[in-house]
């Protein structure tokens, strides 16, 4: 699957969802593979609605059984770490959070990562939109537990 592909299949998935996205934000939705080149495997597709200093707001995409892989939002300056809400909007997420351990969410329900702290998750049959709710992202300080990954 192409890029451009898993753009336009993400685009689908948020639209039967009954996410609403923009022009521009369809055009910027966010495909990556983690330099790894197994999208449909490990991967995500992102929307970034807001990322300022103070918060960011996103739709994360995953295709069925699209895995983003273990990793941490360490300190950056002053800043603790990036701290994040996920709240599962479709499907089936198996998510994995270092101290307490591994927990499926399912629509509606919510969890919050501390700032530093090991995770990973994975999409259930059926794929999942994860809505996410942080402080400021800085994806390329991101630290995976795999050397190959790169953000």
């Amino acid at each position: 699957m192409t890029h451009d592909e898993a753009r336009e299949r993400a685009a689908a998935m948020l639209a039967a969802a009954g996410i609403v996205v923009t022009e521009r934000e369809r055009a910027e939705l966010e495909v990556t593979d983690l330099g790894l080149g197994r999208l449909e495997e490990i991967g995500l597709q992102l929307v970034v609605y807001e990322n300022n200093d103070r918060y960011c707001a996103k739709e994360l995409v995953l295709f069925p059984h699209q895995l983003c892989p273990e990793h941490r939002h360490p300190p950056v300056g002053d800043d603790p770490g990036k701290q994040e809400t996920f709240r599962v909007r479709t499907g089936e997420v198996t998510l994995f959070v270092e101290g307490y351990g591994e927990m499926m969410l399912r629509p509606g329900e919510q969890f919050t990562i501390p700032p530093d702290t090991l995770h990973w998750f994975r999409a259930g049959d059926d794929g999942a939109i994860v809505s996410e709710f942080s402080s400021r992202s800085r994806d390329e300080y991101d630290v995976f537990t795999d050397p190959r990954i790169a953000r």
